[in-house]
């Protein structure tokens, strides 16, 4: 359960320095000392329970409810076929008081070990059993217990919760236990959930309207989806697909962009006429298609074919001991909030860059006239919906460029700054909440690109992220727990499916549809709704399909407002980083995780 435990010892204190004894009789100097001393430690005790009533108080998370914000206990591995570092989750191996799990004798139960995880940029599908022939004398992947964190209670005492503060409160249920997840839900507001999104109803408003998180929010949960400078070596020697590629046009039928040795550049000099793209596809290797490459069995004859981004989250592929990975933890529902995430190195002083995003078939644009750094923002099929702000992209150089659209918004970063746009990047609904795609257009199997219209270009650290997805599930009693799934499913076979069947689904147009033509993601996916009254909150997990959050409590599905304790701060302590020495298997001694500590949120 995703509740986090409060650590004694861990609240700061604060004493003033006593006065030294004046009397000259020992005993009596001995006795004041004494009093003194004991007076010191009282007053010490005093502050240290008034500033923990009052003002702070440590906390570790022990599961992966909140992941990727905060980290319960966890593994940090790096796959060692395109040597990506990320996160898989630890939390079976250890009961709700963070002890590892052991059998009667007392040694560590092996059943509840954590053994494989798959990579989320390359999809392989990596040991971490601690029990495996190569681990012995070997970095075997331990486990790591979660965060530590600073909660602030004050904040709560002088004004009202914020939608989208990461909050600590007691569970309903249990008042004893501590849980963490992020506020979505206001007193008085009737909550719905659907397609992945927050939708609020306010006692004055007519209807439902969606809740946009703000930007620096969007960039905290966002997931990694790709990474283009992490080359799988043996990928690339099999002849698998590049994800991001040239792609052709009326003006450029072989497409003008050229790719670096490495993949991990791609450039154009900006002479042919009209728009040039390069697309990123999202073609997946199988755990299958993983074994053929490996034992030499596959075959580049019959290439993959793109599929739909899934909500898939690394941190939920963590297999235990005797068990394989289920086809669940791919990711079942289709996200179509992404965010393009790039260096742009503009070698000319004219021209424009474009950058593309498609949901639901419709393409939403950002283009950069490099020679003013004029930004305009556009939608496919709202002739007058434009949008104009000025960045920093003028001329030659180098700058990080972000595009987001994330709950019917629209997002840039120039190196790490938001723009500012003329107006409001927002839109109404547009009917995109169904992927499409077809022969003319690739659609959602297509969904990110980067363009120049005249521009000389280099694209460099590709990446692709997406926007957390809440999965519209409930409790209700009586029925069967399984994977948490907003799909209807006395309808869909969908959560039923297995991972060929999955990769099947997501890669096929055909299947988005019933023979009646009506959208298997409109007809088959759950709507549900949540009524708030006075000082009541509703709380959500960012990692969706694994959060014992209000969504799927039995009784009240709500916290009130006197069970809050405070708002997460910061991020004092995260797991101490592991490193041997290089060429050895000698480990450095415990160094503090600088990277990890920060804000929360």
């Amino acid at each position: 359960m995703p509740n986090p435990m409060p650590q004694s010892g861990q609240s700061s204190s604060a004493t003033s320095p006593q006065s030294p004894a004046r009397s000259t009789s020992n005993g009596t100097s001995w006795a004041r000392s004494a009093r003194e001393t004991i007076e010191s430690i009282a007053i010490a005790f005093a502050l240290a329970f008034l500033f923990k009533t009052f003002e702070a108080e440590a906390f570790v998370i022990p599961t992966g409810s909140m992941a990727p914000t905060l980290m319960g206990r966890h593994k940090d591995v790096v796959c060692p076929e395109c040597g990506f570092r990320y996160s898989a989750s630890g939390s079976e191996e250890a009961d709700r008081d963070g002890n590892e799990i052991r059998d009667r004798h007392g040694r560590i139960d092996p059943y509840w070990q954590v053994v494989s995880c798959t990579c989320p940029v390359c999809r392989f599908h990596m040991s971490v059993d601690p029990l495996h022939p190569d681990a012995v004398g070997k970095h075997a992947d331990p486990s790591y217990s979660g965060d530590r964190i600073w909660v602030s209670k004050v904040p709560y005492h002088l004004m009202e919760p914020r939608r989208w503060d990461v909050i600590v409160f007691r569970y309903p249920d249990e008042a004893q236990t501590y849980y963490i997840k992020r506020l979505v839900g206001l007193p008085n507001e009737k909550i719905r959930i659907f397609h992945g999104d927050i939708y609020t109803k306010g006692p004055n408003d007519a209807d439902f309207v969606i809740q946009r998180k703000p930007a620096e929010k969007v960039r905290a949960v966002a997931q990694v989806v790709h990474d283009n400078d992490y080359v799988s070596k043996e990928l690339k020697e099999q002849g698998w697909p590049l994800r991001w590629q040239p792609w052709a046009t009326e003006s450029a039928p072989e497409g003008s962009w050229r790719i670096s040795d490495d993949t991990r550049s791609y450039a154009t000099d900006g002479t042919d006429g009209g728009e040039t793209w390069i697309r990123y596809q999202h073609i997946v290797p199988s755990e299958k298609n993983w074994y053929e490459m490996l034992e030499n069995l596959w075959s580049p004859g019959q290439p993959p074919h793109p599929q739909l981004i899934t909500d898939f989250y690394a941190f939920n592929t963590r297999v235990l001991r005797g068990r394989v990975i289920e086809p669940y933890m791919l990711g079942l529902h289709w996200v179509g909030d992404l965010i393009l995430d790039c260096e742009l190195d503009v070698h000319s002083t004219s021209g424009v860059a474009l950058l593309d995003l498609v949901k639901g078939g419709r393409h939403f644009r950002c283009a950069i006239d490099v020679a003013d750094g004029k930004a305009e923002l556009s939608i496919d099929g709202l002739d007058d919906w434009r949008r104009t702000a000025q960045t920093s992209v003028r001329g030659k150089g180098k700058h990080r460029v972000m595009f987001a659209n994330t709950d019917r918004q629209l997002l840039v970063w120039v190196d790490d700054r938001v723009v500012t746009f003329d107006s409001p990047a927002t839109y109404e609904a547009l009917d995109n909440e169904r992927p499409q795609a077809s022969a003319a257009d690739h659609g959602d199997l297509a969904p990110l690109g980067v363009g120049s219209r005249g521009a000389a270009l280099a694209v460099n650290h590709l990446r692709v992220w997406r926007d957390i997805y809440y999965i519209a599930d409930r409790y209700q009693p009586g029925i069967r727990s399984g994977p948490i799934s907003d799909y209807q499913n006395s309808d869909s076979p969908v959560p039923t499916m297995n991972r060929d069947e999955l990769a099947e689904f997501f890669s096929t147009p055909a299947h988005w549809t019933n023979s009646r033509g009506v959208g298997v993601f409109d007809e088959r996916q759950k709507k549900i709704e949540f009524d708030l009254a006075e000082d009541q909150f509703f709380v959500l997990g960012d990692n969706s399909p694994y959060s014992a959050d209000a969504r799927l409590w039995t009784h009240e599905q709500y916290v009130a407002r006197d069970l809050l304790v405070g708002k997460a701060l910061f991020v004092y302590w995260p797991h101490p980083l592991n490193l041997n020495i290089p060429a050895t298997n000698i480990s450095i001694p415990t160094l503090p995780n600088f990277p990890g500590m920060g804000f929360i949120r």
